[in-house]
């Protein structure tokens, strides 16, 4: 087992990643920028070393920085949390050149599962369900071939980067006079944001639900899935309220996309925590993406399965073979998670500041993921999560009931936060019957906004 892990990341997961370790006599070292000083589990690490100023660019993102923070402390692995660069093939070969541990699948894997047209083909290769769209990257220079492609796919389809995520770089385009134009403003949105270009195209499906798995696996070449989670309220492709398990999806529909993931995984020679994210309508599910880290949404996975997915990263991270087997893995109750962000709940602008006074809700079956507290200063560099709420109960409907109490409870003074929008959508009735599709949300607000002008 490793000795010590430098935590290269911040805020929330950095401190869930750090209990862990000590749970398990892990030494910790936190990688932490000027910025950053103050946070939890900088004061809680057994040494932290500051790696730069408070641009990510400059810190999180500094390769150099962090990996000479790995070796001046000591330290054996790296737990990269999510975003920043957990999934950065040449950040995971450099730590592996460097004789250090990459707590996450391999350099290939992700370079493979980070380009999106070259993690569909794959996918596709290995029977998984995709959305039709077009064969590689569209090519640039033959109008003929995009117009045709487009035409064949049937309208409407959307444009994506094959190097995008958190919802940049795509566009939706409903008939063929929008296309071309579509097309290139869109490669230049790509170009600018993630350096590469490179676009495909998919049919865009109408009302989907975005529903992903979560599966564990090591370098043995044993896989596991645990379950499924709902992620469809959405603003701006970015994920508000996630919930555990999925509801009405017929058993046998569910049981297939899990047997999918599974043999995709053992494919890819897949290791570590990982999620097959799905777009599912009309009874069917399309692969979208996989994340080769830890989700933002993982604790209501942990909730419902009693396992601590970090605990199992950790483990197979170093080789170790998982600790669990599929038939060990039961469903218990349901989970919801709320994320708290620091901003304006009707415009969305971040809203950064000091925080004048913080009590988080507590009572049974609840849980709170979060690096806030009474004095702390929001920084203004990053993104605007703060904290994350979690209800289980025996079922959904108590699950909800937790929840609206929960949010009740809550309490940020000082500045701005979501917790308004998101005691709306717990008591929404139309949330509560289940099954909501990711424009909901969007559309619930735009309505709300027409009505009040």
């Amino acid at each position: 087992m490793l000795d010590k892990i430098l935590i290269a990341n911040r805020g929330e997961i950095a401190l869930r990643i750090l209990r862990t370790c000590k749970e398990m006599g892990i030494k910790t070292v936190a990688a932490h920028s000027t910025a950053d000083r103050d946070l939890l589990h900088v004061r809680l690490a057994d040494e932290r070393v500051c790696i730069g100023p408070a641009p990510s660019i400059d810190s999180y993102l500094n390769m150099n920085a962090i990996i000479s923070a790995a070796k001046i402390t000591g330290a054996t692995a790296i737990h990269p949390g999510y975003g920043f660069l957990a999934e950065n093939a040449d950040f995971a070969e450099r730590v592996i050149d460097n004789d250090l541990t990459f707590i996450g699948p391999s350099a290939s894997v992700i370079r493979l599962m980070g380009n999106k047209i070259s993690a569909i083909e794959s996918m596709r290769l290995a029977g998984m369900p995709t959305v039709p769209g077009s064969s590689g990257a569209l090519p640039m220079d033959n109008q003929p071939y995009l117009l045709k492609t487009a035409e064949d796919i049937g309208y409407p389809i959307i444009i994506k980067s094959a190097a995008g995520g958190g919802g940049r770089g795509m566009r939706v385009v409903l008939n063929e006079s929008s296309l071309l134009n579509s097309i290139h403003v869109t490669r230049a949105e790509a170009a600018a944001a993630f350096g590469d270009g490179t676009l495909y195209m998919e049919k865009y499906l109408i009302s989907p639900r975005h529903i992903e798995v979560q599966i564990l696996a090591d370098s043995h070449g044993n896989v596991i899935h645990l379950y499924d989670r709902d992620c469809s309220l959405q603003r701006r492709h970015q994920k508000v309220l996630e919930e555990a398990p999925a509801t009405d999806i017929p058993d046998n529909v569910r049981q297939d996309v899990y047997m999918a993931c599974k043999r995709a995984a053992e494919k890819i020679k897949y290791c570590g925590a990982g999620t097959f994210e799905f777009l599912y309508e009309d009874g069917r599910f399309y692969f979208m993406e996989m994340n080769t880290r830890i989700q933002v949404e993982h604790p209501v996975t942990e909730m419902v399965t009693n396992i601590d997915l970090v605990k199992e990263q950790i483990r197979v991270g170093c080789g170790e073979t998982l600790a669990i087997k599929q038939q060990d893995i039961q469903l218990h109750g349901h989970a919801i998670e709320c994320r708290i962000n620091a901003e304006d709940p009707r415009s969305f602008i971040p809203c950064p500041g000091t925080v004048e006074h913080f009590h988080p809700p507590g009572g049974l079956g609840v849980r709170i993921d979060s690096q806030l507290y009474s004095g702390y200063k929001v920084p203004p560099h990053y993104d605007s999560l703060i904290a994350k709420v979690i209800t289980w109960a025996d079922n959904r409907a108590q699950a909800i009931s937790r929840m609206e109490r929960a949010l009740d409870e809550m309490v940020v003074a000082g500045i701005s936060t979501n917790i308004p929008l998101q005691q709306r959508l717990i008591r929404d009735e139309t949330f509560k019957r289940g099954g909501t599709n990711i424009h909901y949300l969007e559309q619930q607000y735009q309505t709300a906004e027409d009505t009040a002008g």
